[in-house]
């Protein structure tokens, strides 16, 4: 039977400042929009606002981004740079798994090296606060935090820039956003994430919120949308700004259209699925601690969005604050982790969706080179490693190098800045250019981040 928390509840052996995440409430609130859905009425006024969508002379090669997120610190030398060189009290307790670029992963990702043709990993990421809030925010907004200045997500930046492609909201969080991850800082709120608050790998899964109350019928909901037509009709009769009101019929129309729409109603549901797709993403995987994972149906549905249009869907999977034990973190956690990602990308591959849809596994940092007193690993941001996939991004490719103990950069350090910059740029965002806060305050989308060429195809 799975649990009820497989896949997302803290490490418990993690250490106290992650224990305490806990998730923050963001969502749009469609399913109480008593005369229509006042709160996507508002997302699709503001987002209509956002100018300047593409960079002059850029060329997106990336549609939609899929960010999956291992909160807590993943460990580098028990995934995608081991080092069996190295004294077993760097090395670690697992052996390695041969790829097909002549490279080597951790034992732990058979699977995902069996696809590294397909997928590049930068082995030379450099953070700067080994933190976990400090560190979550800088990963997510390209910023350090200040007690000065709020900074966007990079989803709420994609929402702003790009708009809705299609009638879904450009920005969906699964199950729900990281609390530490910020928010949309110094843009509207309307560019914030659509959290889920529901979990896809569970069984009987429904977004609450994305749908006409059950308390409230067709009948009666259609009744409450012409009762505002009427009020809006009243209001022409008064001069009210025409222009204004013709757009507010607009975003309403679309509102009513994303609440009605089986289309939408069906890029957030898994019914349709088969039972070879969910085997592919491994759903019946199970870890050293026989519980189901979830992470199977959470990737799924995140294909099933950017393939209906989102532009920015986050997943989070996991805890991996590994402290203590390390190994047993990894041999609870990476065999469903080894399935997905493999399964996600294969089938992104088949669907002719890979060369459209970026694919990044992130985490806030990396793990000490060195195993401690208690068999895990501490908090490290001086080089760790992240996978990267699709979106015209180079195939095969291992960029970058660190130290034989993975203390350090050896070759190509790659600042969390120039990741970023470098994702925006294959969605034809220029990262250079300054969003206005406050309404006089210039500020780069990327402070100081850099294209990183080499990782282009």
């Amino acid at each position: 039977m799975q649990s009820k928390n497989a896949g997302s509840a803290p490490n418990r052996l993690g250490c106290s400042g992650f224990r305490a995440l806990t998730s923050r409430r963001q969502a749009i609130q469609a399913g109480v929009c008593g005369a229509l859905g006042l709160s996507l009425g508002d997302l699709f006024r503001l987002q209509a606002r956002a100018a300047e969508t593409v960079a002059a002379g850029a060329t997106p090669k990336a549609l939609s981004v899929i960010q999956l997120h291992l909160p807590g610190g993943f460990p580098q030398q028990e995934s995608f740079d081991p080092k069996p060189e190295a004294p077993v009290e760097y090395r670690g307790s697992f052996g390695v798994a041969k790829t097909k670029t002549g490279e080597v992963f951790s034992e732990n990702l058979p699977k995902t090296a069996a696809i590294a043709d397909r997928v590049t990993v930068v082995r030379s990421v450099v953070g700067r606060i080994p933190d976990h809030q400090q560190a979550t925010y800088h990963l997510f907004t390209g910023y350090t935090p200040t007690t000065v200045i709020d900074y966007p997500q990079m989803g709420s930046i994609i929402s702003h820039e790009l708009g809705p492609r299609g009638i879904l909201p450009p920005y969906v969080a699964i199950p729900t956003n990281n609390s530490f991850a910020g928010g949309t800082g110094f843009l509207p709120s309307t560019f914030g994430s659509f959290d889920l608050n529901a979990d896809p790998g569970q069984r009987n899964f429904k977004v609450r919120d994305f749908s006409i109350p059950e308390s409230v019928s067709t009948e009666r909901f259609g009744r409450r949308k012409s009762a505002r037509e009427i009020v809006e009709k009243r209001l022409r009769t008064l001069e009210a700004d025409p222009a204004m009101l013709d757009t507010m019929d607009d975003f309403y129309r679309r509102a009513y259209t994303l609440l009605t729409s089986p289309s939408a109603q069906q890029a957030f549901s898994l019914d349709s699925e088969s039972e070879s797709t969910f085997a592919l993403y491994g759903r019946d995987v199970k870890g050293q601690d026989n519980q189901l994972a979830g992470l199977a149906g959470r990737l799924m549905l995140a294909r099933r969005l950017v393939e209906s249009g989102a532009r920015f869907v986050t997943v989070t999977y996991g805890a991996w604050d590994c402290h203590v034990n390390v190994k047993k973190t990894c041999a609870d956690q990476m065999p469903a982790l080894d399935q997905a990602i493999s399964g996600l990308v294969t089938d992104l591959a088949d669907r002719g969706l890979l060369d459209t849809t970026l694919l990044m596994v992130t985490s806030e940092f990396g793990r000490t080179p060195l195993v401690n007193t208690t068999s895990g690993r501490d908090h490290w941001a001086r080089v760790y490693s992240m996978l990267l996939a699709g979106g015209g991004l180079a195939r095969g490719l291992m960029y970058g190098a660190s130290d034989a103990t993975a203390a350090e950069p050896a070759r190509d350090a790659v600042p969390l800045e120039d990741i970023l910059y470098t994702i925006y740029h294959q969605l034809g965002i220029n990262a250079d250019k300054e969003l206005v806060a406050f309404g006089t305050r210039p500020i780069e989308i990327i402070n100081g981040g850099k294209l990183v060429k080499g990782l282009l195809a």
